[in-house]
């Protein structure tokens, strides 16, 4: 296949050609990552995902490469995932970051400063297009019956009208590498910083507002923990950032700000009767989300919060071992798949807590439901294992490598 002027040479020869480069080039990619000792041919499976999904000209990552696969047999969940979502895009980031991989933050980055760049007031979007498109119109189109016949099939995404006030701690904490590694050059800290003071302050606007949070809820607006989780993430990275900066004063004033924060959070957040923090301020409901309090550093992994709540999920939120998002109903109803992402989440903090024979059982049971070259895709049936939703997701390829690198005995202990 070509276009513009016609192909001349001999065809057999150019592809193989053109196949020794290819590989040789991502064998040569695969040699500068770091990876653990265990595990091994899953996260190099993974990281390829990942570098695969970024758009090189501009530093987008997308969320899948497919749009309107089914998350179930019931139909009505069925999205568009081909665009950028920024909190994706963060956890992408930082498991590259763990592999050793730095050219796509900058780049992830610079994507950043160019749609920053156009607010002043950093009014961030969810989810932008991969040309930093800020109107991905979602539309249903009538004439194809989807997969399986499971439809509707959409192109485009409402999510970009969506209110998502956790994006701003994902978006402080993608930048703070550049004030700390001094090989990261490419950037002026100065001008960097004021985009951090803008996002800070939008987190701190925010903290008190409702939105559709992580998991785009569209008919409800709540006070949902883990926006409020990430906004006092901006405020605490911002922190150790303006110190960095010389910026004590600020530093100072932040700190006060981000203690109320905390308070705020384990006061309302965490409920004593039912022993775990819940997915809204003074909600009843679990969430899987919150296990990324210890990603977060949040709580440190052997507090007594955290390891009860981590116990009250693995009872409330799995099924055939499988760990769901949450259990309550949402606009489509009670999800009856389980989100892949979310065992891994699983994985981390059983380990975190010393259940670590538990996180490697759980973490291969998993793997387990990859295809034959290892990809996974969003959402499991957990009573088949049936792989469902758009595919492969990056947040579940983020997943295996960052639950890798925690399970897997270290280098140093092998030789």
């Amino acid at each position: 296949m070509s276009f513009g002027e016609a192909f001349k040479d001999p065809l057999k020869a150019a592809c193989e050609d053109f196949l020794q480069k290819t590989t040789r080039y991502w064998k040569t990619w695969v040699k500068h990552c770091n990876i653990p000792f265990e595990y091994q041919q899953p996260v190099i499976r993974s990281a390829l995902v990942l570098k695969l999904h970024i758009f090189e000209d501009t530093g987008a990552i997308i969320a899948a490469t497919t749009t309107s696969i089914p998350e179930s047999q019931n139909g009505g969940r069925t999205w568009d995932y081909r665009y950028c979502w920024l909190r994706d895009a963060y956890f992408v980031i930082s498991a590259l970051n763990r592999l050793g991989q730095f050219e796509e933050m900058e780049k992830f980055l610079q994507f950043l400063h160019n749609i920053g760049g156009t607010s002043d007031e950093m009014n961030l979007k969810p989810v932008y297009g991969i040309g930093g498109e800020t109107n991905i119109e979602e539309k249903i189109l009538p004439f194809l019956s989807g997969f399986r016949k499971i439809g509707p099939v959409r192109v485009g995404n409402g999510a970009f009208t969506h209110v998502q006030h956790d994006v701003y701690g994902e978006m402080v904490l993608s930048m703070a590498r550049l004030f700390f590694d001094s090989r990261l050059d490419g950037f002026d800290r100065n001008r960097t910083f004021e985009m951090v003071k803008r996002l800070v302050g939008r987190a701190l606007h925010y903290f008190d507002k409702p939105d559709s949070s992580i998991w785009e809820f569209r008919s409800e607006y709540k006070h949902y923990l883990f926006s409020k989780l990430m906004a006092w993430l901006a405020v605490d990275c911002g922190i150790r950032i303006a110190q960095k900066m010389g910026q004590q004063e600020l530093a100072t004033r932040w700190r006060s700000m981000g203690e109320a924060m905390r308070a705020k959070i384990e006061n309302e957040a965490w409920n004593s009767e039912l022993g775990f923090y819940t997915q809204a301020l003074k909600g009843v409901n679990p969430d899987a989300c919150n296990l990324l309090m210890l990603h977060l550093n949040f709580h440190h992994p052997r507090d007594e919060r955290f390891g009860q709540m981590v116990e009250r999920y693995q009872r409330l939120l799995t099924r055939n071992g499988f760990v769901f998002r949450y259990k309550n109903a949402d606009d489509f109803g009670v999800p009856d798949r389980a989100f892949v992402v979310c065992n891994f989440w699983m994985v981390d903090a059983l380990a975190a807590i010393g259940k670590k024979d538990e996180a490697r059982a759980l973490f291969e049971k998993v793997l387990s439901c990859g295809n034959h070259v290892g990809l996974l895709s969003e959402d499991i049936d957990p009573e088949t294992g049936e792989l469902w939703g758009n595919f492969p997701q990056t947040y579940s390829h983020v997943g295996i490598i960052n639950s890798a690198f925690r399970l897997s005995q270290s280098w140093n202990a092998i030789f």
